[in-house]
């Protein structure tokens, strides 16, 4: 297993964080790195997500919702072909700091037998649009 883990704080509510995440018919407006994403934000769902990298080819991911607490956390696993080759699991996380400020902490757990060959690219290309992603998300939070 490999972990990416990026975290940032935005000067904004829980629920404004997460109204922003759960708006997915925006995302194309400002998500750098996950460009779109169809499907309910509901344990047990099916999403499909677009991830397109900087200057790379996207790539369209199908996957199942396994925790969707409002305001808190929403995480879902996905599979590159089959599941065992190349698995991810995708999560948002909004902690509370103080009244107004909470700490976003974004992240993929990576496993199956192909994550071995990818990890270069996943420390730096995935793990950089992760980072673009949490700063778009701050901009987009704390616009008044």
């Amino acid at each position: 297993m490999h972990e990416i883990r990026t975290e940032i704080e935005i000067a904004a509510t829980r629920e404004r964080v997460w109204s922003i995440l759960i708006d997915f018919i925006a995302y194309p407006q400002w998500n750098p790195f996950i460009r779109s994403i169809k499907g309910v934000v509901k344990t047990g769902e099916r999403l499909t997500v677009f991830i397109q990298l900087t200057g790379g080819k996207g790539m369209t991911f199908r996957s199942t919702v396994f925790v969707a607490l409002p305001n808190q956390e929403l995480r879902w696993l996905g599979h590159f072909l089959l599941p065992g080759i190349f698995d991810g699991e995708h999560y948002f996380q909004i902690e509370s700091i103080s009244p107004g400020r909470v700490r976003f902490i974004h992240g993929e757990k990576f496993s199956g037998i192909l994550v071995a060959l990818a990890k270069s690219k996943l420390e730096g290309e995935t793990k950089s649009g992760l980072i673009a992603m949490n700063q778009a998300l701050k901009i987009q939070a704390e616009a008044t």
